[in-house]
């Protein structure tokens, strides 16, 4: 969806300018930035959809916070949380990694030790439970890497709901043996050929069948991007991310880290492991976007630190555009950062200087991704590969900064380890040549398309 497209806008005037207000009292500390309730996140955010979906949205909304105040929804989500999905996921330190990183402290808080192999099911459990509460038999979702899709498809698995997801036909190429996931776990996989057959074409595919089939559909939405109250509530359900993170790493070492490290995409994780620490005002908080082959050659995802203020999916936030305000196509290595937008409280968080945002090429992605697999012996995701390769250059600038008597290994950081690479062996034995001939991969794709 373009701005041009017609839609209808919630209290816009509520977008024409940055809550300065807002950012002068957090810097001078009279401001708390966690649990920020939309619709609206400065100069970003709103409801910017068909009428068709206003009432839709309006029952998600209630529902939800109804939901939130409610003791035994809230037992519910803990008790998925931690005997389904496996929470709290770990606090590892990584040593040997650290090394990499201008010898500070490195901690990965091991969201892919989750079920399903990401911080995902997070949020899926809950707005699956949410879709229940508002008697929907149905739920679809679009995913990009497969992680999200699956994810949703595990859910609908466990509360007996019907799921169909669209994901880019380019994506499902990258991402066939997540394909082979979905159906497996009975979802319906839709490959969608329009556009740039990625993440973005799947959202919009999805938006234009919760149209169709609002009164007994749930969009289970992946990212904290999109239409109020979708950025809060999927905030609301990975904040366990960033709680966790927090407390484990007060206990293991004493005190907050210097610095916390996330990918963003649309940012979910991001967001997440952000907000247990935004009223820290000494962590500094670090997303790193798509740089895809490099900002320079127009090739990449890099939304906030290229983009402009515009409307994608139902929400005003920064978006790659053309000089006629249309959406631009991305491109990244990792299927789950390749897209144009990003959630309208990173772009907030963004302007008002808390949390900086900086692109990490595909190249330096997939050397972080090979420095960790052989120091730690964890294969991560893509995706979080590009957050591994902002801490090397975030340790490497700390410790070159450090005060009289400091040493490096005085230093933390935090990185959200956001998913495991199972998903991406092909693509980075492809990468690294690590095969005669591309056999494996097209076997793999072939085990997705006979099931």
């Amino acid at each position: 969806m373009h701005q041009d497209s017609g839609l209808q806008g919630a209290d816009a005037g509520a977008a024409d300018a940055i809550d300065a207000g807002t950012a002068e009292a957090f810097l001078s500390h009279d401001q708390t930035l966690r649990h920020a309730p939309g619709p609206y996140f400065g100069a970003y955010g709103g409801r910017w959809m068909p009428e068709s979906l206003i009432a839709a949205l309006d029952e998600l909304q209630d529902t939800f916070e109804k939901a939130k105040a409610d003791p035994e929804f809230t037992a519910q989500v803990a008790e998925l949380n931690k005997n389904y999905a496996g929470r709290p996921s770990l606090l590892t330190e990584a040593q040997r990694f650290a090394e990499h990183c201008g010898g500070v402290r490195v901690f990965l808080k091991r969201e892919d030790l989750n079920h399903t192999g990401s911080h995902k099911i997070n949020n899926v459990l809950g707005q699956a439970l949410i879709a229940k509460r508002m008697g929907k038999t149905r739920v679809i979702a679009e995913t990009g890497a497969g992680q999200h899709g699956v994810a949703s498809a595990t859910a609908a698995a466990l509360l007996g709901l019907e799921c169909v997801v669209y994901m880019g036909a380019e994506d499902t190429r990258r991402q066939a043996l997540n394909v082979a996931r979905m159906q497996l776990l009975g979802a319906t996989v839709i490959p969608v050929t329009n556009g740039s057959q990625t993440l973005k074409d799947a959202i919009n595919d999805a938006l234009r069948d919760w149209v169709a089939n609002v009164e007994t559909t749930h969009y289970l939405l992946g990212t904290a991007a999109g239409a109020h109250p979708f950025p809060s509530m999927v905030r609301y359900f990975h904040e366990v991310i960033g709680d966790e993170a927090r407390e484990q790493i007060l206990e293991q070492t004493g005190k907050l880290p210097d610095a916390v490290c996330a990918c963003v995409g649309g940012g979910s994780n991001a967001i997440g492991m952000f907000h247990g620490f935004l009223d820290d005002r000494d962590v500094a908080l670090y997303g790193f976007e798509a740089g895809g082959e490099g900002v320079e050659t127009g090739r990449h995802a890099a939304t906030i630190t290229l983009g402009r203020p515009g409307v994608l999916h139902g929400a005003r936030s920064y978006l790659m555009q053309d000089e006629d305000g249309q959406t631009m196509e991305s491109h990244s290595i990792s299927a789950g950062l390749d897209y144009p937008g990003v959630g309208p409280e990173h772009a907030y968080l963004a302007d008002i200087g808390r949390a900086k945002y900086e692109p990490i090429t595909d190249a330096e992605a997939m050397e972080a991704f090979k420095i960790l697999s052989r120091t730690e012996g964890i294969i991560p995701a893509i995706e979080t590969a590009h957050a591994l390769a902002g801490a090397m250059k975030v340790g490497q600038r700390l410790a070159a900064d450090l005060a009289p008597g400091e040493q490096a290994s005085d230093k933390i950081i935090v990185v959200n380890l956001s998913g495991r690479g199972d998903k991406d062996v092909a693509t980075a034995a492809g990468y690294f040549d690590l095969l005669p001939d591309d056999s494996a991969e097209q076997e793999i794709a072939q085990e997705g398309e006979q099931l």
